[in-house]
């Protein structure tokens, strides 16, 4: 008899949504910081964008100023102080800054485009058009005039909500004197999403101060919380409203050509060319129409590996430009091991034949996406594959709706299709998958609740139950503790082609604690605390099978370098034989249960200095044998032309016989050298003797014009146990951003 009947399923489901939408209801109107502004005046005066900020544009009104130290205290304005001008003309947005401080001993990581906050003098600009404090473009530049840009989504309150690999057209510069840097940046209107008519954004401003070691906001942001927030904005006031800029449509196409050699299948040299473009049309000011013809992704880093010791598939992030705007509007439904869509599988196929994963060619694909008003957003996205081997052909449909209710919260609607095209008649492949769900996205005006949950339902020939996921995530974090509930129900027969969901059929909960300790001002410590963890999984019809509990400790020191000690007990139920190390060797039987206890100590470095560092330990019980390992990084910065780091993974592996023991090893030294802010080269070597393979990877980039490039790859695959050769290929590719 089964222990989790339907009505079960659905009574837990039915009572979490309706208990946290009348609870959201009522958070809504909490207490918040007041929020400052900035007004603009529209120019006519041309601005060059030299850093310098020497045209009187910059001065015709008060500028954003009194900014509130974020880190280590935030109770006090910063010092030193950052001054926001802006203004705007019938084509850009103009912003600049004057950044203050002690000396002119600034760090920049690189001369590299889209650097990190941490660890370098930077300045960010958030710009929320549609002021619906979820949703913002990021815009930052350093003392060197590096630039860089970034969307953030789900009110970014945490680090999965920040895409860097967004790319679109706006330029800048920066300037350093005795006692402060500045910078000028002009955005395009064309890149912006807005309302036409708008007289009014959210914008804040977060800067990163190395001498002092300070972080500050212009809007005050408490400390408890990501300095990326947008739930704490200012405003931006227009002094008239907005217009719509005229249609924009910008066309890119690219070309490409390459040599490859297979000698690991034994095939000749093949020489291959290629060409295609992508094109983006601004059908409203807030939403935009990109289209693609004959993709091509062969400029994209390949993944960094990993050594894989769990027995579920590993995460890959989505790095393909044309998938990024936008993409939390597809890919934010459900959670990163429940998530009904996932981009990435566009351009993938299962071979039935070879059982093996291959790449297929894209044939072309369209994309609708924005906001449609203040409280409405809307994505529609079609991409069709080519037939490949035994793979046939797909068409993959998404649509997505999106409401804001409440300050914060919203109510999101997904439907997924993935459809059959020309099918081999000796395979037995489904003619479509298909899920539809729900998420109600929950966030409180303060940003102390945050939360969701969703419900999505398979749809597929197959017609057995459990064609379903749902799931309910409630945090509550303040100045002192933090505590979070999280629990999912996947069905056993849940299937989400086009998603990403590596384990079916469980049930599950997550709760977790955390308390924090503020030491006085001359203490080396900013914050520790202790925290525990929880995660218990049970199957439908067999009982409980899986846990995981943790007591860790955290320790946040001044110089922003941070430790975790962590005590943990696991159990894991083995339904199929599985071996731990992944090597192909003796498994551990099925229908087994091993439970275990380990130690862990992770430690980041200052990332200030000039040779940092990421350690992070364990040792212990690992089902019936013992693990010890070691990964982490090590890096060196030569400012401002070259990083050198390696990255680094082994883990010793001891279990009886007749079971295999090991010693993994994934070592990845890595080269970024930037001889100029538009020049780059890159090379890293990953050696995995897991995956039995050594990668070389060399990436040349000259960036010659905005958004407009030309690359040059280089991949190099041996056997790590023998080096032999497997595979070499060398790309070139060419890709120029026409504004028509």
């Amino acid at each position: 008899m089964k222990k989790w009947t339907n009505t079960r399923k659905n009574t837990i489901f039915l009572f979490t949504i309706v208990s946290l939408f009348l609870f959201s209801a009522s958070i809504n109107a909490q207490e918040y910081y007041e929020d400052p502004q900035i007004t603009l005046k529209k120019t006519t005066e041309k601005i060059t964008l030299d850093g310098k900020l020497d045209e009187s544009a910059w001065f015709s009104g008060e500028p954003a100023k009194d900014f509130w130290q974020y880190f280590p205290q935030d109770t006090t304005l910063a010092d030193p102080q950052t001054e926001i001008f802006m203004t705007y003309d019938d084509k850009f947005l103009y912003i600049a800054a004057k950044c203050y401080s002690i000396g002119n001993d600034y760090i920049t990581p690189s001369l590299r485009r889209d650097f990190r906050a941490g660890g370098n003098d930077n300045l960010t600009f958030l710009i929320d058009p549609f002021q619906d404090n979820t949703n913002a473009f990021v815009f930052g530049m350093n003392p060197f005039g590096v630039a860089r840009e970034a969307l953030i989504s789900n009110g970014g309150n945490s680090g999965g909500d920040w895409n860097s690999a967004w790319d679109n057209k706006w330029k800048g510069n920066s300037a350093i004197y005795d006692s402060y840097w500045s910078c000028e940046i002009a955005i395009p209107f064309s890149t912006l999403r807005f309302q036409e008519g708008s007289k009014e954004w959210n914008f804040n401003s977060y800067r990163f101060d190395t001498q002092t070691n300070t972080n500050s906001s212009w809007q005050r942001i408490p400390r408890q919380q990501i300095i990326m927030t947008l739930a704490h904005m200012g405003k931006m006031v227009w002094d008239e409203p907005l217009k719509k800029n005229g249609k924009s449509i910008s066309i890119i196409p690219y070309a490409s050509g390459g040599y490859a050699r297979d000698t690991e299948e034994g095939l000749a040299t093949d020489l291959t060319g290629n060409a295609g473009l992508d094109a983006k049309i601004s059908v409203t000011t807030g939403l935009n129409l990109d289209l693609t013809v004959n993709p091509d992704f062969s400029q994209v880093e390949v993944d960094r590996q990993v050594i894989n010791l769990d027995r579920f598939e590993v995460f890959f992030p989505e790095r393909r430009q044309f998938f990024i705007e936008n993409m939390d509007l597809f890919g934010s439904f459900g959670t990163n091991r429940i998530n009904p869509f996932f981009s990435r599988r566009i351009g993938s196929g299962y071979n039935e034949v070879t059982e093996t994963t291959e790449q297929v060619p894209i044939l072309a694909g369209a994309r609708l996406n924005g906001k449609l008003d203040n409280n409405w957003r809307l994505g529609v996205m079609n991409m069709q594959t080519n037939k490949k081997n035994e793979i046939p052909a797909f068409n993959y449909s998404v649509l997505a709706l999106q409401r804001k209710v409440f300050s914060r919260s919203n109510v999101g609607l997904i439907f997924v299709n993935k459809q059959t095209i020309s099918a081999p008649d000796t395979l037995e492949i489904d003619p479509y998958n298909r899920v539809i769900g729900v998420d109600y996205n929950i966030a409180s005006k303060d940003n102390y609740w945050n939360g969701k949950v969703f419900y999505h339902q398979g749809l597929t020939p197959n017609t057995a139950a459990g064609q379903f996921a749902h799931g309910a995530l409630l945090e509550y974090q303040r100045y002192r503790y933090s505590v979070q509930w999280f629990h999912s129900y996947v069905g056993d027969n849940y299937e989400a082609e086009t998603g990403f969901v590596p384990r079916t059929g469980y049930f599950n909960i997550a709760p977790e604690a955390r308390y924090y300790f503020y030491p006085s001002a001359e203490s080396k410590i900013d914050r520790h605390g202790p925290g525990v963890e929880g995660r218990v999984f049970w199957d439908p019809e067999f009982g409980r099978t899986d846990y995981q509990f943790e007591l860790f400790y955290d320790i946040r020191f001044r110089d922003n370098s941070n430790m975790r000690t962590t005590l943990q007990n696991e159990a894991i139920y083995l339904f199929e034989a599985f071996d731990p190390t992944r090597t192909d060797s003796q498994p551990l039987p099925a229908d087994s249960l091993y439970s275990f206890n380990s130690f862990r100590m992770n430690y980041q470095s200052d990332q200030r200095k000039m040779i940092t560092f990421r350690m992070s330990t364990s040792l212990g019980e690992f089902y019936n044998g013992n693990r010890y390992s070691l990964n982490g990084n090590v890096g060196i910065r030569l400012q401002p032309f070259a990083q050198i780091g390696i990255d680094f993974n082994i883990n010793r592996i001891i279990l009886p016989d007749p079971y295999a023991s090991r010693d993994l090893f994934l070592v990845g030294p890595r080269i970024d050298l930037t001889f100029s802010k538009s020049i780059f080269l890159t090379t890293f070597i990953q050696y995995n003797n897991q995956a039995d393979n050594f990668n070389v990877n060399t990436r040349f980039q000259w960036r010659f014009a905005p958004v407009s490039d030309f690359f040059i790859v280089y991949t190099d695959n041996y056997y790590a146990s023998d080096f032999n050769h497997k595979n070499r290929a060398i790309v070139a590719k060419l890709t120029y951003w026409f504004n028509v």
